[in-house]
């Protein structure tokens, strides 16, 4: 047990560079610096004295000619040959404990709210190995998000990784704040990369809310900041995440985006000189993903249950990042731009969506319910055309006519207002009810073969 509580403290002190080393800027070339002298190892960080006490930080990416390259984590402005550059040990880990609940950090860990220093009870390391594959405990409760289409239809189980794949003002933003005021979590650990400076404020203000703040912690990395830093506040998140996980808390990870955390590591890898591969992205890119999301999971003290957002270029589900994510995580949510256009809110599409853990944590009579409102959802979908144009005939099929009566109550069900929220055994229970009337009008529907041989009979 205390091996297990020590194990990410022991991994900062084995990974950090005990030694202060230096080197010497060599050269400048686009986003990237190269020095030499400086042996440190790929994620490390370093500090490059511009001038006087004026210091610049960068990120170790790589290395060419015996160099060291890094890329700054801002302009370049004022580095020039010859300038030393050191080592910075503590920069490799974060700084964790209960007293960042209802803070924001930046990438680096660094609080940016402007509330002071925030005491810490430990150090965790930004880039750890994710959790044994023989230590995760099984998923086997569910968690509920507060929005009736995913714990219905799409029930998530504490310590599942899933993704809400949608494309751009499709309401991703919303949904997650839904999904944060509404939730069971014990602690919401946020990250918000890539993401609009203006953005950030207004999530915070009409998204969480004082009430929502005080059990979460956020992560920002806005657009016009370093791609090496969007890409360390995701890890900077997830190593948050990770802290509280090994309090025993069962954790709710919101990221959004991994497709812009894709596109910082293209940044870096093109800058480093790696050859492209897929549509721009080198292959780095598409190795780095795994890395941050498979850290995401159960243990032996608590669960991080982690829901990603994903933004689909052309609102094409297989595009590379999407495709790629798809593969790593546990299930998808599709947000389909023909429901948020029709006011269909949220515009969470159920037949093209999955929720891989949901046959694990939900009741025989939960998955029974799911199943056959997924069905009268499919069957409508065969025959919408023919109802609109007016070519449906009354009669001829039992499961066409269910649809038709069926579906106008299962997509009221499935809308939600943003304000709105419910339980977990209340959207269970409407679900069951939602089957009991499919069963019903079935029954309605169907011809009474008894009375119907008597009167053959007569």
């Amino acid at each position: 047990m205390i091996a297990s509580i020590l194990e990410k403290p022991l991994q900062c002190i084995d990974r950090a560079t005990l030694m202060r080393v230096t080197g010497r800027i060599v050269k400048v070339a686009g986003l990237t610096v190269s020095a030499e002298g400086l042996p440190l190892p790929v994620g490390a960080m370093a500090e490059i004295d511009i001038r006087h006490a004026d210091t610049i930080l960068a990120q170790v990416v790589g290395f060419q000619n015996n160099h060291t390259v890094l890329m700054p984590l801002c302009e370049t402005n004022g580095i020039r040959p010859g300038q030393p550059v050191s080592s910075c040990p503590m920069m490799e880990s974060v700084n964790v404990g209960h007293h960042l609940l209802g803070r924001v950090l930046n990438g680096l860990g660094v609080p940016i709210d402007n509330k002071g220093p925030i005491l810490h009870e430990l150090q965790y390391p930004v880039f750890a190995d994710a959790p044994h594959a023989l230590t995760r405990q099984p998923i086997e409760q569910p968690i509920a998000t507060g929005i009736r289409a995913i714990d219905s239809m799409l029930t998530l189980g504490g310590g599942q990784r899933i993704g809400l794949f949608a494309g751009t003002g499709v309401g991703k933003s919303v949904l997650m704040g839904m999904i944060t005021r509404h939730t069971s979590a014990d602690v919401t650990v946020i990250a918000l990369v890539g993401e609009r400076g203006r953005e950030v404020g207004d999530f915070m203000r009409k998204e969480l809310g004082p009430d929502g703040m005080k059990r979460t912690v956020m992560v920002v990395s806005t657009s016009d900041e370093s791609p090496v830093l969007r890409s360390r506040a995701c890890f900077v998140a997830t190593a948050v995440a990770e802290y509280f996980r090994d309090q025993g808390k069962n954790v709710l990870l919101l990221m959004d985006s991994v497709t812009r955390f894709a596109m910082a590591q293209r940044q870096i890898g093109l800058a480093t000189g790696e050859p492209p591969a897929t549509r721009g992205y080198p292959p780095s890119a598409f190795a780095m993903l795994p890395k941050m999301l498979e850290r995401a999971g159960t243990n032996d003290h608590g669960s991080i249950t982690g829901i990603y957002t994903v933004l689909t270029e052309g609102d094409d589900l297989n595009d590379p990042v999407a495709d790629n994510v798809r593969g790593v995580l546990d299930g998808h949510v599709w947000l389909e731009r023909k429901l948020a256009n029709a006011g269909h809110y949220p515009a969470i599409s159920i037949l093209d969506s999955v929720s891989r853990i949901m046959v694990d944590v939900v009741s025989k009579e939960h998955l029974a319910a799911a199943r056959a409102v997924r069905k009268v959802l499919a069957t409508w979908l065969e025959i919408e055309d023919l109802v609109n144009i007016g070519a449906y005939v009354p009669g001829a099929n039992i499961d066409f006519d269910i649809a038709v009566k069926m579906t106008p109550r299962i997509r009221e069900f499935l809308t939600q207002d943003m304000r709105e929220s419910g339980s977990f055994a209340e959207t269970r229970d409407r679900l069951v009810q939602l089957h009991q009337d499919i069963e019903q009008v079935r029954s309605q529907l169907t011809p009474d073969t008894e009375s119907s041989e008597n009167g053959a009979n007569g």
